[in-house]
């Protein structure tokens, strides 16, 4: 099957030839149909899944116009993206690789590469941004096919709503013929892209792609899996067939806010002028005379004033909002005569308590302290142990993220270094679990708490030091009141023996040219 874009030829996996009864498990949200034998005509249903996706990522979109959601957003890409003239946004860490120190050296380039091709250190707070609203961000990788090893020429953003995956398995049985079960194996990885959006799709008629095949409801081109990149939340709804935003869960209490906010906003309008009420004594008139008198008065004395809500003026109109509504109601003779009272209006129109419980709702699901969202709650520098705990969460919640966010460096880098040589596809794996990437942060609760371990363990450490090779040993000690692993003290042990070896031969060049010295003033 012919598709659009660059393959990279990997080698066969083992795995493959393992059969197993349970579907391969993704967090990509893939659609996943059944392989046809021949490959050259497929039939997708993307009326149900792409459509849906789009039209998530579409209230996503709408959510952040929110003001709130808009300053939660702002916190967290804040915290998670730091930008600074002097220093790198994200550094490629390959300390832990067990690689020659050249391929080290090459790899930081490459990445440093990478950065300059995303535009990082200028747009790493809008990317990230896409990224966590979204719940997914997608690239087309752009090379020279005459030239591949000049590696990734340009990256050119997508918008998920134009973009979905597929999967294409294939069924093979697998067991004895009393035994038997049905094993699916993945065929074929490739992406969709309608230039219109799936959100536009109309009708049920299959529309012919470019190379032929067709799917339900919209013509679109079929892209090699190489050819795009895409990282996601790694959050799916609870059929595994849809990503979803970290704002997903508070598109609730975000609908529930704004109910509440435009109830209050009609209650006070409509509740906070008085009524007056007119009770007229219409006497023994008949009711079609007494319905006749009872206009006469409202027109006699009905004085009916407006707000023009629109300019801010007060005026005489009827077709705009009355503030003054009065009530007429007849009297027969035998009751009080006639009458003007007062109807009240709203007592309780300065209560937000039903609001504010919403809010921070809201805000729970959006995964920000509360502090941080309040005017009047200042910031201060203090000891580790006065940091609230919603601080350490949102501070671990921010880690998370990174994480993920930094499946997009992975796969970046990884068709950098295979289509320029570096490294070969099957060694990418043994590489990837140990790169590592080190965002500049300034969360300085995260700072203050790690300064605050350290010298908590440092004057333990000071009092235990008496009874160390007496009732401890030195290795018990970096055990369990440094909290040391054995990875840890090996290095720990290797540099000080490195250190110590480096200032005795200091010592030695010291001492040579004192006695060379000394020799010289002799002579």
């Amino acid at each position: 099957m012919d598709l659009f874009g660059f393959e990279i030829k990997r080698k066969k996996d083992e795995n493959d030839n393992i059969p197993s009864f349970v579907t391969p498990q993704t967090d990509d949200g893939a659609v996943n149909i059944a392989a046809t034998g021949t490959g050259i005509s497929t039939f997708l249903d993307m009326d149900g899944t792409a459509k849906s996706e789009a039209e998530l990522v579409q209230k996503y979109r709408t959510m952040m116009q929110q003001p709130e959601v808009s300053q939660a957003i702002d916190d967290v890409v804040n915290e998670a993206i730091s930008i600074t003239n002097d220093q790198k946004v994200v550094e490629c860490v390959t300390d832990d690789l067990d690689q020659p120190d050249n391929i080290k050296k090459k790899i930081r380039e490459e990445f440093d590469g990478v950065l300059k091709l995303l535009d990082f250190s200028n747009t790493g707070y809008e990317t990230f941004q896409k990224w966590y609203v979204d719940g997914r961000i997608n690239y087309h990788v752009m090379i020279d096919i005459k030239a591949p090893k000049k590696g990734i020429q340009e990256l050119r953003y997508i918008d998920p709503r134009k973009l979905r995956k597929v999967r294409e398995y294939k069924n093979e049985k697998i067991g004895d013929k009393d035994n038997q079960a049905v094993a699916k194996k993945i065929k074929n990885e490739y992406y969709v892209y309608s230039e219109k959006g799936f959100n536009n799709i109309s009708g049920s008629k299959p529309q012919s792609f470019a190379d032929g095949s067709t799917q339900g409801g919209m013509a679109g081109l079929k892209i090699a899996k190489d050819s795009i990149v895409n990282a996601n939340s790694g959050l799916l709804n609870e059929n595994s067939t849809l990503v979803l935003s970290h704002l997903h869960k508070a598109y609730k209490p975000l609908n529930q806010l704004r109910m509440m906010e435009d109830a209050v906003v009609i209650y006070r309008i409509s509740r906070a002028p008085e009524r007056r009420i007119f009770y007229i004594d219409v006497g023994n008139l008949p009711k079609m005379k007494a319905e006749q008198y009872l206009r006469d008065m409202m027109t006699k004395h009905k004085n009916r004033v407006v707000y023009d809500m629109a300019t801010g003026d007060v005026k005489d109109d009827r077709r705009h909002m009355s503030m003054t509504d009065d009530f007429w109601l007849p009297r027969r003779e035998g009751g009080r005569g006639t009458e003007i009272t007062t109807l009240p209006g709203g007592q309780n129109l300065g209560e937000l308590d039903d609001v504010m419980y919403f809010q921070k709702r809201l805000l729970k699901a959006l995964n920000v302290p509360i502090s941080r969202m309040e005017s009047d709650a200042g910031f201060s520098l203090g000891r580790a142990s006065e940091i609230s705990r919603d601080e350490i969460k949102f501070s671990k919640f921010i880690s998370r993220l990174r994480a993920r966010f930094s499946t997009l460096f992975d796969k970046l880098l990884e068709k950098q270094l295979i289509l320029k040589g570096v490294i070969a596809p099957e060694d990418w794996a043994k590489i990837q679990s140990n790169l590592r990437y080190d965002f500049m942060s300034d969360n300085h609760f995260e700072e203050l708490k790690t300064s605050e371990i350290l010298r908590e363990r440092l004057g333990l450490l000071r009092d235990i030091d008496e009874y160390t090779g007496k009732y401890y040993s030195q290795n018990w000690v970096r055990k369990n009141v440094l909290y040391m692993n054995e990875d840890e003290i090996e290095t720990m042990d290797k540099d000080i023996k490195d250190e110590e070896e480096r200032d005795s031969d200091n010592d030695d060049d010291s001492s040579s040219d004192m006695d060379f010295g000394a020799e010289h003033k002799i002579v």
